[in-house]
């Protein structure tokens, strides 16, 4: 089995499967993972049952069968999480000390800030928002809005 085939709307339509707690009819799919179509959340249906990830139940609505790793991705309990994310959250941690040892300098007469200390806390901010920025957008491309209504892609 490959994950690679799991990106946009098939993506969209595994997370939606994975995040509810009762089998799922088409059109339940094609309204949660916000789908242009039954068609469409059909077609996506039939290539992760394909894939092994999920399997129809007796009364034909789908149901989750395998909890896959998502590349580049994390699940955190039943949400997918672009691992940039917690990378983001790494330097919020840095920028968070950074500012308070500052804050610590205002009140302590011996506490002297150096430069360098100052070019660290700027790169700490930079790669922040950098990773929140790159996350984000991860996310956007992960999770579209019907952008393409054409095809089922």
């Amino acid at each position: 089995m490959t994950t690679d085939e799991l990106e946009g709307n098939t993506l969209r339509v595994y997370a939606y499967i994975v995040r509810t707690d009762e089998p799922a009819s088409v059109r339940d799919v094609t309204r949660g993972a916000e789908l242009t179509s039954t068609s469409v959340a059909h077609h996506h249906l039939q290539k992760l049952e394909t894939l092994g990830l999920i399997e129809k139940d007796n009364y034909g609505k789908y149901i989750l069968k395998q909890k896959t790793s998502i590349k580049g991705h994390v699940w955190v309990g039943k949400n997918l999480v672009p691992r940039l994310m917690f990378y983001s959250f790494f330097f919020m941690g840095a920028f968070t000390a950074e500012v308070s040892t500052i804050l610590l300098s205002l009140v302590i007469e011996n506490l002297v800030i150096e430069t360098s200390f100052w070019l660290l806390t700027g790169l700490t901010v930079l790669s922040m928002i950098l990773f929140i920025k790159e996350s984000s957008e991860l996310n956007r491309k992960q999770n579209p809005k019907n952008t393409d209504k054409t095809h089922p892609s």
